[in-house]
């Protein structure tokens, strides 16, 4: 969504495809970290983006072992937005389409699910996409899979990826959260247990870590005991967990850490995590894939206008992108192989006290992984001065849509 905004905005004709018929998706990465803040700057939307309902954190605590102690303070970053803005997802991708939607050249297309790839030899030439009413075909320059960790355009590219492994999934959950509770402590960890808690206003978005594949196992225990495990790490929510009422009001993310060979072939790019798929730890996921989308559109707009699009710009799209995408999941593995799977194995006591001591004792520490996590290699946009807004309406293409640039 946003690589289409940044595409028409440039002058780009794009067609954007979603599965879905909206954006409603619980469980999704609500974290808009300070570098897509910096994006909503530059493009001259942030005091309209702040509009939407969202929390602010400027930092983030964490609990461990049952005492509080600091974790990234984001006071320092190099961004006019120093903080973390916890927006819903849904909330998020309707800004974009709105924005979008001022430009002639965007359109979007929902309850499309791409099904093929089309082909000219070697080079990938369009898609073909399911809708409830009919199959399109929509042939284009370059098609763009940004289709997250399952990708269906990945796949059907036949591109090879890396598989890291990760040691663990992640259960998520809603508990209603009250006023008493206090500000925020981004994350419990105790000796054999973690959880993060995000502040959703009216309740608390959990997500609770257990072992890669260890959700049979805590079924055999029983949600009872599930629940008393939960209440254990935070004990001010009391009866509240009682009102997970069945495994139905748990959701499994299955927490895949992958990242491509080659992120293109001929006519084609993947970003975001149909690239490189991230764990959850940090919440950095979408906000790297919105600065692969930034990379992406300032590097492809001229050539895609041009007509003279060539494999080399989508490799240097790539070349870009990955030493970013190598750093933070070296860094998501490290805290998964060191931290979170001694503590799941009942083995996390004395690496919780180290890492409790040096969070309280190294501040510099704190800044370095705000601006890590919170701004990494940030791209900036290209004519980042907004263009007219022009409110013509987005007409979708017919079976067999006339060809698009992306």
């Amino acid at each position: 969504m946003v690589l289409g905004w940044l595409l028409a905005r440039a002058g780009v004709d794009v067609i954007v495809l979603e599965k879905h018929a909206d954006f409603f998706r619980d469980f999704r990465g609500d974290t808009i970290h300070p570098s897509t803040l910096e994006l909503m700057y530059e493009l001259g939307v942030l005091e309209e983006f702040l509009r939407l309902p969202h929390t602010r954190l400027d930092h983030l605590d964490l609990d461990i072992l049952g005492q509080r102690v600091p974790g990234p303070d984001f006071s320092k970053v190099p961004t006019h937005s120093k903080f973390v803005a916890m927006m819903p997802q849904w909330d998020f991708l309707d800004f974009v389409k709105q924005q979008a939607g001022r430009y002639p050249s965007f359109r979007l297309i929902m309850e499309a699910s791409v099904t093929e790839l089309s082909r000219n030899g070697e080079r990938i030439t369009g898609v073909i996409a399911k809708t409830p009413n009919e199959t399109l075909e929509i042939r284009a320059d370059l098609v763009v899979g940004a289709d997250g960790r399952h990708s269906v355009v990945r796949d059907r590219a036949g591109l090879s990826r890396k598989d890291f492994g990760a040691p663990i999934d992640v259960l998520w959950m809603r508990i209603p959260r009250l006023q008493t509770d206090g500000e925020q402590v981004l994350g419990i960890m105790g000796r054999d247990k973690f959880v993060v808690m995000l502040n959703r206003g009216a309740y608390w978005q959990c997500a609770y870590l257990i072992p890669k594949g260890g959700l049979d196992a805590l079924k055999q225990r029983g949600l009872p005991a599930f629940c008393e495990d939960l209440r254990s790490l935070a004990p001010f929510l009391g009866d509240r967990v009682g009102r997970l009422a069945s495994w139905d009001d748990l959701k499994l993310l299955t927490v895949v850490v992958d990242r491509l060979d080659r992120w293109w072939s001929t006519g084609l790019l993947c970003i975001g995590d149909a690239a490189h798929a991230m764990s959850p730890i940090g919440g950095v996921g979408i906000n790297l894939a919105i600065q692969d989308a930034v990379a992406a559109a300032n590097r492809l707009a001229k050539p895609l206008m041009d007509g003279t699009l060539m494999t080399k710009d989508l490799a240097a799209v790539q070349a870009r992108r990955e030493p970013a995408a190598r750093k933070i999941q070296g860094l998501q593995i490290m805290i998964h192989d060191h931290v979170i799977a001694k503590i799941l194995a009942g083995r996390g006591e004395r690496v919780l006290r180290t890492v409790r001591f040096v969070l309280e004792h190294v501040p510099a520490l704190r800044h370095y992984m705000a601006r890590t996590l919170g701004v990494g290699r940030m791209e900036h946009v290209k004519n980042a001065k907004p263009a007219p807004p022009v409110h013509a309406p987005a007409q979708a293409p017919s079976s067999t849509a006339e060809r698009p640039h992306a």
